[in-house]
């Protein structure tokens, strides 16, 4: 199977606009997660799918490949949606631009994923280790069945541990008998299934939880979870970029 890689970024965020050309480490964000997603040994090709001409200069400036997309995208599956169309491959691997720690092992891990037939879409999780995280309605937590296929996904405690967690601002999630996973939000998919998905209308629990991946789900997509042990830490705000700074500076 052909993968090619495709790393929706545009320039406006309400939160931290221009994220993908804030500066780390000497470079800016998206050179960080272009050279990381470079490293995967399963894909063929890594494209960068923006409507921003500033990024789209900046990624041709350090040897990048780059493609502009319609200004009128919703979101940023709709936005490498119409990239695949273009594109003769099997599997389109969705790589947030705002993920400079993203390591090319869990883009393979996620291609590889749909080695398995019954698979439509792939993506990742990880164990909680921290509380905080479990009430964080930012962190999306994942539960998924005995044969690797995702149940369903929430901002909200799932599963909740009725007999352990007697308060939720008291959580104790190093002594439940069963664990907690959050989602790392990296897909890969079908090319058919993602170019379907996207013409598709928002469905009533994606609207609820503001998750895409629960239009996949409602419709009967088969979503398949692989756990890794690699920690990220997404760009959404100024704050996130001096953690991600001081984590490159612990590990370099």
């Amino acid at each position: 199977m052909t993968a090619v890689i495709v790393i929706p970024a545009r320039y406006d965020s309400t939160r931290f606009p221009g994220k993908p050309l804030a500066p780390l480490k000497g470079k800016p964000v998206i050179q960080h997660v272009y050279e990381n997603s470079k490293g995967s040994l399963l894909s063929q090709e890594v494209i960068v799918a923006t409507d921003s001409e500033t990024i789209f200069e900046k990624v041709l400036s350090f040897g990048g490949k780059a493609v502009m997309t319609s200004r009128d995208h919703v979101s940023g599956t709709d936005r490498i949606a119409e990239v695949a169309r273009s594109l003769r491959c099997d599997i389109i691997v969705n790589v947030q631009a705002d993920e400079p720690l993203i390591r090319p092992e869990m883009i393979d891990g996620v291609i590889s994923l749909l080695s398995d037939e019954r698979a439509d879409i792939g993506t990742l999780v990880r164990e909680i280790q921290d509380p905080q995280e479990v009430t964080d309605p930012n962190v999306v937590k994942a539960v998924f069945g005995r044969d690797g296929f995702a149940l369903y996904f929430s901002r909200a405690p799932i599963p909740y541990h009725r007999d352990v967690w007697k308060a939720l601002d008291r959580l104790d999630v190093q002594h439940s008998k069963f664990n907690v996973h959050k989602h790392i939000g990296i897909y890969s998919y079908r090319r058919d299934i993602l170019i379907k998905l996207a013409g598709m209308k928002p469905s009533r629990l994606e609207e609820i939880e503001k998750l895409e991946q629960l239009r996949a789900l409602e419709n009967g997509f088969m979503i398949k979870v692989k756990e890794t042990s690699s920690e990220t830490i997404g760009v959404d705000t100024p704050q996130d970029l001096e953690r991600v700074e001081k984590w490159l500076s612990i590990s370099s």
